[in-house]
């Protein structure tokens, strides 16, 4: 089985190897030819750097597979995957997604296959490499969109000042892309250089809302849009949703507080009987063989799983309060 999967990587990391050189060497050469004439025109030298940040054109990341790419693209849950990696600030695309995916479930399936002698086994491996590459983007999309609402506090006090010394809303917002670090900072500045190249203030901060997709900030876009057309005074409004955004997370606090407990019951309740599973295996596993290899043994692990999860959520939605 070790031959076998050292065989196996070496095949696949061939073929990517020979597809990526394919897929990308002629697009590399044209891309210096044009670099190379475009320099002799503009009066640059080969050793001027470059900085990709003075153009204005949308630079698109392309994967290792550019045709999963356009599958993702074009599928129906294409839009909401491409945004959850938005969201998780991670610098991928939709194909290495898939393709860590794909090598996750591949290897996960050949380790259950070397540590045990259970089908079943194998199989369950190969679904947590399948999906650890997506869990993972999700837990890094919610561990940024915390930090997010942490930070937006601050970033509507920034503005309110900014407002009351004189600045534009406008302004305003560069000044946030500017003091503010990861990820408020550069949310507001894709926003201002949006609006900054042409696009309409509305339209700017809609997609500001749609990107983050948290409900303070549609609170905040659909303020700052009705204060432009209705009048006011922004920077009360701003300072007002600021505290308001403040005394949620206090309330939100004491909630965890109370709810800790229902929380620990359920990891525990999910976790014990995976772990004693785990250590009757070593102490008698001839008493736990009869699990797998009998047909009323496997229904009842197939079942004890379903319960367990649905014991785990429904606790989960038990003790969840919206704030």
């Amino acid at each position: 089985m070790l031959i076998a999967f050292v065989v196996f990587a070496f095949v696949v990391a061939l073929v990517m190897t020979t597809y990526a050189a394919i897929t990308y060497l002629p697009g590399y050469l044209a891309q210096r030819e044009l670099d190379r004439r475009l320099r002799d025109v503009s009066g640059m030298r080969p050793e001027d750097p470059v900085d990709p940040a003075s153009t204005v054109v949308r630079q698109e990341k392309v994967g290792p597979l550019p045709a999963i790419d356009r599958m993702v693209a074009v599928s129906p849950f294409g839009g909401k995957f491409k945004r959850l990696i938005e969201q998780s600030g991670v610098k991928t695309t939709a194909s290495a997604i898939v393709v860590a995916a794909l090598i996750g479930g591949a290897a996960g399936y050949i380790l259950g296959g070397l540590f045990t002698t259970q089908a079943i086994a194998s199989w369950l491996a190969a679904v947590v490499g399948l999906v650890l590459p997506f869990v993972w983007l999700r837990f890094k999309a919610s561990r940024r969109l915390k930090r997010f609402e942490e930070q937006f506090p601050e970033a509507l006090d920034l503005l309110s000042r900014a407002i009351r010394a004189g600045h534009a809303f406008q302004t305003a917002m560069g000044m946030v892309a500017d003091e503010l670090p990861e990820p408020v900072g550069p949310e507001f500045k894709k926003t201002f250089d949006q609006q900054n190249f042409g696009l309409p203030l509305k339209d700017a901060l809609n997609e500001l809302a749609d990107r983050v997709g948290l409900l303070d900030v549609r609170f905040f876009v659909t303020a700052v849009l009705i204060q432009r057309d209705t009048g006011g005074n922004l920077a009360e409004i701003l300072d007002n949703l600021a505290h308001v955004v403040r005394e949620r997370f206090k309330i939100l606090r004491q909630v965890r507080v109370h709810t800790a407990h229902g929380r620990f019951t359920g990891y525990v309740l999910l976790a014990l009987p995976a772990f004693l599973a785990c250590a009757l295996m070593f102490i008698n596993p001839e008493h736990m063989s009869l699990l797998f290899t009998e047909h009323l043994g496997k229904m009842l692990v197939i079942a004890a799983i379903v319960m367990q999860t649905v014991g785990f959520f429904w606790i989960r939605q038990v003790i969840k309060i919206e704030v």
